[in-house]
């Protein structure tokens, strides 16, 4: 197989921006999400990526996402925020979360901000890293539409819901980053669109039934990581993001790829946590890159050439991305199409 050529990430950035654009998003925010995607795709995380862009401009164009919306604060209590997000970008209302989570965090020693009416803001480590960056640990969760099935079940009733953990270090913030399923639908969906099949144990069919067929796992259920507690993780995550904002709960929320004039309606959930008022913030960094370098050169199992903290290798990836980035061919043609739709210029330099 040939590897994927790289491209330079700075014009995938502009090309995804002018997209966005033409489909009436405000420019700022336009980069900003396009931004973040391409970052995804920078941090390996495909599923992320720019190949959500051609699915975000068709709900654009079918009016369940709404470009130019920003959150509306709808209750404050000092420390416990509700944002209504009004079917806006999930990203850029995820930003505004973020800020005003840090901010009260700093005042009041800790906050939280719940948001409804939410749309698929891309990786939740992003944001529980830029909370971990500013001196806070983070952490953030969102509910999906069901994909997951209850241990014995045969039917979808809680979603891949993923959560991320952040907190400072001397370097890059740790980050932990997950959904709840033993695979995520974005990269079964990635794999899908190669052609390819699925690893064993990430899904099965509609009635139960073990597959590795990436289109009848997309069709069928997703598994959760590790049983009983996967999937207990993400029925509460299910329940706090959507409980404590007043929105979606469970099937509430509508399939990513359904009915793209029905807004997806997921709901988020930020907290922050002022490491000041515990202790001062580079003690707890020093702490933590200490515990980090032991995990890290400890001994190895036969045949294991690299032991990493939590985000680590997203962190390494951008690093070493020296300004590229890789996306798959699929994903090109299909960016080709939206800007044969919107009528915009595809760039010669993205042309392989």
């Amino acid at each position: 197989m040939s590897e994927t050529p790289k491209l330079q990430a700075l014009t995938v950035v502009e090309f995804a921006t002018s997209l966005l654009v033409a489909a009436g998003t405000p420019p700022a925010h336009a980069h900003t999400v396009a931004t973040a995607l391409v970052d995804a795709d920078i941090e390996g995380l495909a599923s992320h990526g720019t190949m959500l862009l051609p699915m975000y401009l068709d709900r654009i164009a079918a009016g369940s996402v709404v470009p130019s919306a920003e959150g509306r604060v709808v209750s404050d209590t000092g420390t416990q925020i509700v944002i209504d997000a009004g079917n806006g970008l999930g990203q850029i209302v995820a930003e505004q979360a973020v800020d005003l989570v840090v901010e009260r965090a700093g005042t009041h020693g800790l906050a939280a901000v719940a948001v409804r009416n939410a749309f698929h803001f891309g990786a939740a480590g992003r944001f529980a890293k830029s909370i971990a960056a500013q001196g806070c640990v983070g952490i953030v969760m969102a509910n999906t539409r069901p994909l997951l099935s209850a241990p014995g079940g045969a039917e979808r009733v809680v979603g891949n819901n993923p959560i991320a953990i952040a907190v400072p270090s001397a370097g890059d913030p740790i980050v932990l980053d997950l959904a709840l399923s033993a695979g995520a639908m974005g990269k079964i969906r990635l794999a899908e669109s190669q052609g390819q099949d699925i690893p064993s144990g990430w899904a099965t069919t509609g009635d139960g039934v073990p597959t590795v067929n990436a289109a009848e796992a997309i069709k069928g259920i997703l598994l959760p990581a590790a049983g009983p507690k996967g999937f207990g993780l993400a029925a509460m995550i299910d329940l706090l993001a959507g409980g404590l904002s007043s929105g979606a709960i469970g099937d509430a929320v509508q399939p990513l790829y359904g009915d793209l004039s029905k807004p997806y309606g997921c709901a988020n959930l930020f907290l922050a946590i002022d490491i000041a008022g515990f202790r001062p913030v580079d003690a707890f960094a020093k702490d933590a890159s200490q515990f980090a370098d032991k995990v890290r050169s400890s001994r190895r199992a036969p045949g294991t050439t690299d032991i990493r903290m939590p985000g680590e290798r997203a962190a390494r990836a951008h690093r070493d991305s020296c300004g590229t980035v890789a996306i798959a061919a699929t994903t090109m043609a299909a960016l080709r199409k939206s800007a044969d739709q919107l009528n915009v210029t595809f760039p010669a330099s993205l042309t392989v």
